[in-house]
């Protein structure tokens, strides 16, 4: 006869199956139901290999679907030409990107395979986001069993942070893989080391080399995914020495082995991005006081976000982050001291080494820097942290909470999952897609689109959603030389147009918005030929999807 705790282990193991086959279809389900946003499009425009083509919008009105090439790969009909866009892609990282390649790389060959759609760009990071799904039931399984590595894996597939995420084509997404396969990796080695007396040599030979080539080459791609990742590797040198100081040096070893890998960008591709860096936007504090409160706000925004909040922070009050995280330090703090009591230290200090330590590691640079990075892009740039926390959240429900821990794992998943849920479905970008309908009306009529930004997040966009078989001219500048630019437009070509899309932004990202006279003086200038026919305010998530809309249509001659 069954136990009837057998029976809800497994029972509760179902329902963690369960968990992780909705993360999945979620993942496809979606890859389509939003824009791009700003950052993946320049995602899109490095990986085509022709960010080097891009020009900036002059004071002149320019064909739209000249930027809308630039958004596929370049025409290429020898390998000659295949080596050329890579070596222009390089260039490109090279010459202002502060980013390594090896995402863009990555996303360049998918584009090869699969074309410039965004189901098809978004697939590659939602196929990374399942093997890591996978690959943290191997980690959670090495340290908690079976019930406890799908509890992790469950976790990790719907924690709203990374969900939102694995949908974009960014580099981030993949960040998280990197670090649960090397921290697997890396406890699998040391666990192989310290038994292989009692296995066979061959199969103790074999086994080391598996998760030596896989350590390796995970801390490899980490590193040349995202220069932060440094702070995950320093983290993975600390738990070596934690867990096997007197045989360090075969671990150690692969970590000195995936860096070395990465020399020859670093000599060539990293000098030049140091060069050209841009590293003032992280500087904004001033005041011993002010920069301290800074610090830490930094790192509690940065748990809130992760672990409570996702994409939700691009839409709330930044005192929401806040919140969210201080409640996140108090559950992890509570967590690690419950643990802790529990005679469960050996894990408490793993956990804390691949979730905590990184953190601090990013605080402790910022200080001595001067700078403020580890919560930039609503805490994104750390986003390798967000295994260990969680992880240290299943070690706690796993092994403290007793006769409370389905009910506990139970209610944290239902947080995950309705939160996720809520976000993907009724928070929808489709600014863009609004720009295109508007135009698509009169698609055979010549339409100006004028807007008071030049930041290519925008220009580009504007350019992906837009048909290129529209007649459909930009131009596109600062707010306040808007107006001058489109009189001089309409001065040069009285009759060109017979319609205008005026787009003004509530976030230029390169200049301020428009002032009320900025778009008074704009006004002036279209009530001359134009009329007014319609307003549309378009507003997504963030700030940066946020347009006014003004449509005029050329007025009929007087009598």
């Amino acid at each position: 006869m069954s136990h009837p705790h057998h029976k809800l282990s497994l029972r509760f193991s179902s329902i963690l199956l369960i968990i992780i086959a909705i993360a999945i279809p979620t993942r496809i389900l979606n890859l389509g139901s939003r824009e791009f946003w700003y950052d993946e499009v320049l995602s899109l425009l490095l990986s085509t290999g022709q960010k080097i083509a891009y020009q900036p919008p002059q004071d002149l009105p320019v064909v739209l679907a000249d930027y809308t090439a630039l958004l596929s790969l370049p025409p290429q009909s020898s390998i000659h030409d295949i080596l050329e866009t890579l070596k222009n892609l390089l260039r490109g990282l090279a010459g202002g990107e502060p980013h390594p390649p090896l995402f863009f790389l990555a996303q360049h060959l998918w584009l090869h395979l699969f074309g410039n759609g965004e189901v098809a760009t978004r697939s590659l990071g939602a196929l990374l986001s399942v093997v890591a799904i996978g690959s943290a039931y191997g980690l959670g399984r090495c340290l908690l069993g079976q019930q406890g590595g799908l509890l992790f894996a469950a976790l990790i597939g719907i924690n709203p942070y990374y969900i939102f995420h694995s949908l974009n084509v960014r580099m981030y997404n993949s960040l998280v893989l990197w670090a649960i396969l090397s921290a697997w990796a890396l406890l699998q080695l040391i666990d192989t080391q310290k038994s292989e007396l009692k296995r066979q040599r061959f199969f103790s030979d074999n086994t080391k080399l598996l998760w030596s080539l896989l350590l390796i080459g995970s801390v490899a791609a980490g590193l040349m995914t995202f220069y932060f990742f440094a702070y995950w590797l320093l983290a993975l040198a600390a738990l070596v020495l934690f867990l096997d100081r007197q045989r360090w040096w075969l671990a150690g070893g692969c970590l000195s082995a995936g860096v070395f890998l990465t020399i020859p960008w670093v000599l060539w591709g990293t000098r030049q991005q140091l060069h050209n860096a841009d590293l003032q936007r992280f500087s904004t504090a001033t005041g011993i006081v002010e920069t301290g409160l800074r610090h830490f706000q930094d790192v509690v925004e940065t748990l809130g976000i992760h672990l409570v909040l996702g994409d939700w922070i691009s839409s709330l009050p930044p005192v929401s982050a806040t919140v969210a995280g201080g409640v996140s330090v108090l559950v992890l703090f509570a967590c690690s001291i419950s643990l802790w009591h529990q005679n469960q230290r050996r894990i408490v200090c793993i956990a804390l080494l691949l979730g905590i330590f990184p953190l601090l590691l990013g605080l402790v640079v910022d200080i001595i820097s001067g700078k403020f990075t580890i919560s930039f892009g609503w805490g994104r740039s750390m986003i390798f942290i967000l295994p260990g926390c969680l992880l240290l959240l299943t070690m706690w429900i796993e092994r403290a909470t007793g006769q409370w821990q389905r009910l506990t794992a139970a209610l944290l998943l239902l947080l995950y999952l309705s939160t996720s849920i809520a976000d993907l479905g009724t928070r929808h970008r489709r600014i863009f897609h609004q720009v295109a309908d508007i135009i698509a009306q009169d698609s055979t009529t010549p339409t100006l689109v004028m807007m008071n930004s030049t930041a290519w997040g925008h220009v580009l966009r504007l350019a992906y959603y837009i048909p290129p078989t529209l007649p459909v001219m930009l131009l596109a500048q600062k707010s306040a030389q808007l107006a001058p630019a489109l009189e001089k437009s309409l001065s040069s070509e009285p009759t060109q147009y017979q319609r205008i899309l005026w787009l003004d932004s509530a976030d230029p990202v390169w200049s301020p918005p428009s002032t009320d006279g900025e778009r008074r003086q704009v006004r002036q200038v279209l009530d001359r030929q134009f009329q007014l026919e319609k307003t549309q305010q378009l507003v997504g998530t963030m700030k940066l999807d946020q347009f006014v809309a003004h449509l005029y249509q050329r007025s009929a001659p007087r009598a």
